[in-house]
């Protein structure tokens, strides 16, 4: 495992090498210290412009790119302004489209108010909105889904400066985690919509999401839904506060150039049709599954190990964006991206919302900051069962569970035992794989 989650500091972000150029390029329109904050931001707007592909998981089931939800969290004043920008300039052609169609539906309704009511009405256009406005409506947004559906089964994205629109897009914050699951696992919406004219349906939510926000309104936001599943569904990335150093950042200037080199990956997502197997990345997440399940025992953390499970569907999607950018084809350095961004989405939860998992508080002071710790890494080399039980009550769990996680690190390698002595000992495996 290259990273240790239980730190303050953030994940270090890998060298972007071959295969990420499109990455590489976006970034270069932000400042320095925006970079590893945006880097899991930029997939689900970047997912939004390929429909009708399908990508099949290690564990065989086909799943599109949509789906893609990630939460961008920094202080008031952070810079998160600067991702507005990086989403206007990838869906500029979304917002031709939606300039087009909506024309189309500014005449229909010139046509009804034109018409008297013994007239019979000209029926409404068939218009799907690609990128609909951050304040759209929970009724506007299901009669959305459904133009998207029969218009290609067409994904629409949808970015909120301001992680409470999600309340306005739901229905109401009681429809949150509802609405959220359905999107994250492609469900119908779950209910017979009515449309403005009169026609009902029960589209497929094809949807990409992003969102900002400060600490303090994210953990007031999902306080309710950290068991649900909801906080799982979704990719945190967090900004820790930074010093004072009296600079303002840089941003890019955006020029012909830029969006040259831009629509020419954006190109590649738009035509990717059909199913693909992408086997090395499907090799990578088998084997950052089995790093989560050591890291979950290390660490004797169920939240943590749940949270991983949906970590790696999202950071593998990641990877199947990486892909077709690339071309169709997979680097190293992709690869080194999506293990970083599983590492980095969960250490930016444990961040956020350390002390609520930890303790069911549902208070919106401070988080305490400290992710889950390694408890092996505590342990001298050589140590003896009462050794773990007596950290394991100082963190705060209890001695019912030192045989488990004894038993679960022999059988992984990290540990032997001693029949003479009783007593264990790290193995070179596990001290040289830190």
């Amino acid at each position: 495992m290259k990273y240790d989650i239980s730190k303050s500091t953030a994940p270090q972000m890998p060298t972007l090498g071959k295969g990420t150029e499109c990455i590489k390029i976006l970034l270069s329109q932000t400042s320095k210290d925006m970079h590893e904050p945006l880097v899991p931001m930029l997939f689900p707007v970047l997912g939004a412009h390929i429909s009708g592909a399908e990508f099949q998981y290690p564990d065989l089931s086909w799943k599109e790119p949509c789906g893609q939800m990630a939460n961008l969290v920094a202080e008031s004043g952070g810079n998160k302004g600067q991702f507005s920008n990086l989403v206007e300039a990838i869906c500029r052609d979304f917002r031709q489209h939606d300039e087009e169609e909506l024309k189309k539906l500014v005449e229909w309704q010139k046509q009804m108010k034109t018409k008297s009511a013994n007239k019979e009405k000209p029926a409404r256009p068939d218009v799907a909105f690609w990128f609909p406005p951050s304040d759209v409506t929970s009724a506007a947004f299901l009669q959305n889904a459904m133009a998207c559906e029969a218009l290609g089964e067409r994904t629409q994205y949808l970015n909120m400066p301001e992680v409470e629109m999600a309340d306005r897009m739901c229905g109401g914050h009681k429809q949150i985690s509802q609405m959220l699951r359905n999107i994250y696992d492609r469900q119908r919406a779950g209910a017979l919509r009515a449309t403005a004219d009169g026609i009902t349906g029960n589209p497929t939510l094809r949807a990409n999401l992003t969102i900002s926000s400060t600490p303090f309104a994210t953990r007031k936001f999902y306080k309710n839904d950290l068991f649900n599943g909801t906080f799982g569904r979704m990719v945190f990335s967090y900004k820790a506060r930074t010093s004072r150093d009296g600079r303002i950042p840089r941003q890019g200037k955006y020029s012909e150039e830029f969006y040259r080199k831009l629509d020419e990956f954006l190109v590649r997502l738009d035509i990717c049709k059909g199913r693909f197997v992408i086997q090395p990345l499907n090799k990578l997440t088998d084997q950052l599954a089995a790093d989560m399940a050591s890291l979950a025992d290390l660490t004797d953390d169920d939240v943590l190990w749940d949270a991983s499970k949906r970590a790696l569907v999202s950071a593998w999607k990641a990877g199947c964006v990486m892909w077709v950018l690339n071309g169709q084809s997979w680097t190293k350095s992709m690869g080194d991206v999506v293990e970083w961004l599983v590492y980095h989405d969960i250490w930016s939860k444990m961040q956020i919302f350390a002390d609520l998992l930890k303790e069911g508080d549902t208070s919106t002071s401070d988080a305490s900051k400290t992710g889950p710790k390694n408890m092996l890494d505590d342990l001298p080399n050589t140590f003896n069962e009462a050794q773990l039980e007596a950290l394991r009550t100082q963190m705060g769990k209890s001695n019912d569970g030192a045989k488990h996680q004894l038993s679960q690190w022999l059988y992984r390698g990290f540990i032997t035992r001693s029949e003479e002595t009783g007593l264990y000992t790290k193995t070179e495996l596990y001290l040289k794989g830190k």
